[in-house]
């Protein structure tokens, strides 16, 4: 499983609006320049996390976007699902799709309890992973923990 360009902006985006100063609006511009992010493309993403409820919009000379929710309410799970990034790491554990469009090797594969076992753990992880616990800047070794809890 591979992450692409937009579910990565999409964390990133909603990270720094977490870090915004108390509460304010922020524009797209800017958080478009501090993330190195085509601003373009930001607007497709925060249309996205506004539809989901992650984000909301404040219009006027000092308009932009903030959080919706507390940085401890969203997950990176969250932010994923609301951009549209699947986490699924083979065609078989894709629930979104029919079955007919799945792995017809599915229902006698030796190997897709292992990729369903991944799914879940991804799963479980990025749910555990709250936008608090990114902009507490957290090290490496505070997420290996979950590893050995579960």
């Amino acid at each position: 499983m591979r992450l692409t360009t937009k579910g990565r902006y999409g964390v990133r985006a909603v990270a720094n609006l977490a870090t915004a100063s108390q509460n304010q609006p922020i524009s797209i511009s800017h958080i478009a320049r501090k993330e190195e992010i085509s601003p373009e493309f930001l607007e497709q993403i925060f249309f996205k996390l506004k539809k989901a409820g992650i984000i909301r919009s404040l219009r006027g000379p000092k308009g932009g976007f903030m959080l919706n929710m507390k940085p401890s309410e969203i997950s990176v799970k969250n932010i994923l699902d609301a951009v549209g990034e699947p986490i699924y790491p083979a065609p078989c554990t894709d629930c979104t799709k029919r079955r007919e469009e799945m792995c017809s090797r599915r229902e006698h594969c030796n190997i897709s309890p292992v990729w369903y076992s991944l799914y879940d753990l991804i799963e479980r992880f990025l749910t555990s992973v709250s936008l608090k616990d990114i902009i507490s800047k957290k090290k490496k070794s505070d997420y290996a923990s979950y590893y050995k809890m579960h």
